[in-house]
Parts: structure tokens; sequence; C-alpha cells
């Protein structure tokens, strides 16, 4: 009763924050950067909310605890130094300045302008379009599950609740609102965390206890099955640098109030990351100590199902309360950062930027909340549904969009010389590569194909931009002024 009575809470106040929010929210500008004036500490957190999500607490973490024990920590290193600490520090002026210089908003637009090449900015609204709403989607999938099964309220009603939720404060309040309620998450999730490292330590008799111990049961399970450490190193890999090309990610540098901001932001989200990261994976080791194997649905070990059960079993009923409210905030925060992004892709880049570019300011306005809005209906079908095309989408879809911007995007913010072919080249390339190897290896092996994919770009771009026509000269001053 009490987790229903805070949950009821937290979700009038994302309500309240997104009539806020509308208020705020005047021009096209305003509903997607927030008029690039976000301070640090909300940025920091707007970025590290949308990191992470319930897949990574309720499904992710207990499969990569259960396989690779304590070395799952790695992933979490990984994302707090690559994927938040350093982002923010090699990408986040230079994508201040930069998509200042060319007057651009989002990803598409980036490599429209940067390139002077109008097809690069169509295919990469389509492949946002596809592929990031297979992926809220999944996430949309994973909370109504999450709800079903603690809170005994049916997955459809539990699907419609957060769809609507999402889609008010996001529609209402766009930019504002979201970064205003992933503060708010953002604080849900520390203290969460630290309530979460400190009950199981303490079940588990005490740090040093507890580490020895989970060293000690790994040893035992993984006796006849060892870990793939290629595995390993490729999820470290996919899940830290991979987020250097993911639109959603990137959007928050565009939206920053200054460069000055950027070092306080990095230092905050590093923080932020670590903590979080470290409380997942540290806590998908533990399943070792309390668990002699993963619970058995339909006759098969599920090991997504350890952390839900450990959680369930052995923290206290109003923490837990608390611990769903951080599984919730996680969630809530990714969702919001990519249902904005894909309705960018069509209300800015194809509406805006092809259909009608004399639209004014309040049809812009207009044209992304009904956009945000088809998003969160087209995203309620695909989780409730789960058609079998989409539902492949999901598997592949980190893997297409960062292996599709990370080389074209970070070329552009770097290399004078890199040309429209070259960018091209590398976008087609990215996909191309995480869509045959994810089918020839298949869905275990998705890291690998997802991190070759994200890698490939990055020879393929110079190659061709050595042999092709060099960017015109006036393009190059105004995007490096």
């Amino acid at each position: 009763m009490f987790a229903l009575v805070l949950m009821v809470v937290f979700l009038c106040v994302m309500i309240g924050v997104g009539l806020w929010g509308m208020r705020r929210t005047d021009s096209l500008n305003d509903f997607f950067l927030g008029g690039r004036s976000i301070g640090p500490w909300v940025s920091a957190l707007a970025y590290g909310t949308t990191y992470f999500s319930a897949v990574l607490f309720i499904g992710f973490a207990g499969r990569i605890g259960w396989r690779y024990g304590l070395n799952g920590l790695w992933i979490g290193l990984g994302n707090a130094v690559v994927g938040s600490l350093l982002a923010w520090l090699v990408l986040g002026p230079r994508t201040r300045r930069m998509t200042q210089n060319l007057n651009v908003m989002t990803m598409p637009e980036f490599l429209r302008e940067r390139y002077d090449f109008a097809p690069l900015k169509l295919l990469a609204s389509g492949l946002i379009f596809l592929f990031l709403t297979a992926y809220s989607a999944s996430v949309f999938k994973g909370l109504g599950h999450l709800f079903e099964v603690n809170f005994r309220i049916s997955y459809d009603i539990a699907l419609l609740v957060m769809i609507a939720i999402t889609g008010v404060y996001l529609v209402l309040g766009g930019y504002f609102a979201i970064v205003v309620t992933d503060f708010i998450q953002g604080v849900i999730m520390i203290f969460g965390c630290v309530a979460m490292l400190v009950i199981l330590t303490a079940k588990a008799g005490g740090p040093l206890d507890a580490v020895t111990a989970v060293q000690q049961r790994f040893a035992e399970h993984s006796a006849s099955a060892p870990p793939d450490m290629l595995l390993l190193a490729a999820l470290v890999f996919m899940t830290s640098f991979g987020v250097w090309g993911m639109p959603q990610m990137v959007q928050k540098f565009y939206a920053v109030k200054n460069e000055a901001v950027i070092p306080k932001a990095a230092i905050v989200t590093f923080l932020f990351s670590l903590l979080v990261a470290v409380t997942a994976y540290y806590t998908g080791a533990l399943t070792h100590v309390f668990f002699d194997s993963p619970p058995i649905v339909n006759g098969k070990p599920d090991t997504d199902r350890l952390i839900p059960e450990l959680l369930r079993t052995q923290v206290p009923e109003a923490l837990m309360a608390l611990i769903l409210l951080l599984i919730l905030s996680a969630s809530m925060s990714t969702l919001s950062g990519l249902v904005l992004v894909s309705a960018s892709s069509v209300a800015i880049d194809l509406y805006k930027g092809h259909i009608n570019p004399a639209v004014s300011k309040a049809g812009s306005v207009a044209m992304i909340r009904a956009a945000s809005a088809v998003f969160v209906a087209v995203s309620y079908i695909i989780a409730r549904y789960e058609f079998a095309v989409i539902v492949t989408l999901m598997s592949v879809s980190w893997g297409v969009i960062a292996g599709a911007f990370a080389a074209p995007y970070i070329y552009g913010l770097f290399w004078r010389r890199v040309t429209a072919a070259g960018a091209m080249a590398g976008l087609l390339t990215g996909v191309v590569v995480a869509l045959v190897l994810f089918f020839r290896l298949g869905a275990p092996k998705a890291p690998i194909a997802a991190s070759a994919a994200i890698l490939a770009p990055f020879v393929v771009v110079p190659l061709v931009s050595l042999f092709t026509r060099p960017p015109r000269r006036e393009i190059v001053d105004r995007a490096f002024a």
C-alpha cells in the first residue's frame, strides 16, 4: 500500500512539472532544447538518467552478474569514465559550439548542415524513427511487466498508465519538463542506489565478506561454463563508447547554457553514473550469494528474474517502494528522451525541414507536440502486441543507431577534411555491419555485432573522404568558427 501511495504522489508531481514546463515553452527551440539554457546539475542528471533505464536493473544486471560475477563492474566503470566523463569533456564543447554555429537542433540536421548533403538528413531521420521507436517500446514493455509483478496490476493497465503519464508531461512541457523531472528522478535514483548498496551488502555479511562470498560462489557456479571475456569486452565498449553516437544522449550537449558549465556537468555525470552502474552490476554479482541457481521459467533458467526475486525476498517493504521508484524513474527519463528525439525526426527534420519550411513558431510547437503524442501511442502498440519484426528491431537498435552515427558525428566535430561521401559511407557501413553480424552471430552475440558496427565506420569514413571531393570551405569555416 505504501508503495502504491508513493507511486501516485510521484506521478502527480510529474504531471505538475509538465504543466509548469508548458508555461515556459513558446518556440520549437524551447520545446526541444529548453532554449539552450540548461545549467550543469540539471544537464548532468538529465544525461545520467537518460543513460540508465529499467532494462539495466531488471534484466541486464542480473544476467551480467550471474555470468561474470564482479567482472561485470568493468561495464559500470566504462559507463562512468568513457560513456559519461569523457563524453562530456571530449564531445560537449565542440558539440555545443558547432550546433550553435550551424543553427541546428537534431542529429539529422547536424549531418545535413555539416556536410551540406540533404540525403544524409533524410536517411538519419528514417533510422531514428524506426529504431529508436522500437527501443522505447522495449523500455515500456519492461516497465509494464515490473508493475504487473509488484503491484498486481494487469500488464495492459500498467502499460496504459505509464504511456499516459509519460505522454502528458512530455507533450505539455517538452525539454523543460524532461530535464526538471530528470533532476527529480536522478535524486530518487541516488537515494535508492545507496539504500540498495547498504541493505544488500549488510545482508551478505558486510563489504569484505560480501566480496569474498561472491568470488567463491561465482567460481563454483561458473566452473562448468567459463565466462566469455570477449563478449564482456564488447559489452563494455558497446555500452560505454556507443553512447557517443546516440542522438538522445548527444542532445544533452546541444542544450547546455554555455561551454563553461560542461566541466561541472562532466564531474556530476561521472559520479552519478558510477554510483548507478556500480550499484546495478554489484547487485547482479550478489545474486551468487543469495541463490544457488537462477529461477526456472518454462523449464529453463531465467537470469532476468534474479534481481526482481532478490529484491522481493531480501529488501524491506518500505525500501522496496523506494527501489521501485528508482527503477520507474530510470525508465521514464530514458523514455522521454527517446520519444522526444524520435518525434523530432518527423516534426523538425521531415515536416519543418522538407514539407513546410515556412511553418509558424506556434505551428512548429504544435507539430512536435502532436508527433510526441503519436510516438507514445506507437510505442504502446508495439509494446502491447510485440510484433515479431519489432522484437528483432529492439534487439539490434543500439548497434544500428550507434554504428550509423558515431563516426560521421565525431569526425564532423574534429576533422575539417571529412566529406559528405565519407559520412554517408560511414553511416551505411554502420547499419549494414550491425544488421549482417546480428543475423549471422545471433542475439546472444549482439554486443559483438554492435561493437564491430561502431568501429568499422571509423575506418571507412577517412578512407572515402581522402578519395572524394573536399567539402566547401565556407561550410567548414562556418562550422568551426
